[in-house]
């Protein structure tokens, strides 16, 4: 997976199971908004994820991503390092994995007839969701994990890869909450481009793969 340098540091992205839980879940913290969600919100969609308390939303991401076992056949997700510190984390996997996107007008809204729409169609992934450590935030880390989900999409043979950013038409500042989305900037940067403008505030993008 992709290793860089930066004025930062050393950045290194690898497949979740590649790293220990202790790592993953430094990642997500013990308060804030992460460590209650876990990534759950957009695999389980909001009926579900509400009902479920944050400890079962944790061992599900522990599932799902396989941490600490490298012979996992797969993962859902990606973390990177900063000078070796467990520093951000990115959701990528097959798109109807995602209840969440499955249920949401973002995704397939001004979209063009034909295979984009295919709601159950495994060949389409998604970059679902960014966290970025406490203290590692405004760095960049979201760039990195964009261009390595991407290059993840791809070495699973991904027909093409998605994101659905946001971002405020009056260039008025996205709470970091807001933004676990991604950004434009960060998928632009990673090769994708915008094809549909659901709400004022979304940004559907994408980049065809094969």
């Amino acid at each position: 997976m992709p290793r860089s340098s930066s004025p930062t540091g050393v950045v290194e992205v690898r497949p979740a199971n590649e790293v220990s839980w202790d790592e993953l879940a430094a990642v997500f913290g013990d308060r804030g908004y992460p460590a209650v969600c876990w990534c759950q919100r957009q695999v389980l969609g909001d009926r579900v994820w509400y009902r479920t308390p944050p400890e079962e939303r944790a061992r599900l991401l522990h599932e799902q991503t396989s941490a600490g076992d490298p012979d996992a056949p797969g993962t859902s997700g990606l973390v990177a390092h900063l000078d070796g510190e467990p520093a951000g984390w990115v959701a990528v996997g097959p798109r109807p994995s995602y209840r969440r996107l499955r249920g949401s007008p973002v995704p397939w809204k001004g979209r063009a007839p034909g295979g984009a729409q295919d709601k159950d169609d495994p060949d389409v992934w998604a970059v679902a969701c960014f966290v970025v450590r406490a203290g590692f935030r405004g760095l960049g880390l979201t760039y990195d994990l964009a261009r390595a989900a991407v290059a993840f999409a791809r070495e699973q043979g991904a027909a093409a890869v998605e994101g659905y950013p946001i971002l405020d038409p009056s260039g008025a500042p996205i709470t970091w909450g807001e933004n676990s989305v991604g950004s434009v900037q960060a998928f632009r940067a990673a090769g994708l481009e915008e094809v549909a403008r659901p709400t004022t505030r979304r940004r559907v993008m994408r980049l065809d793969l094969r």
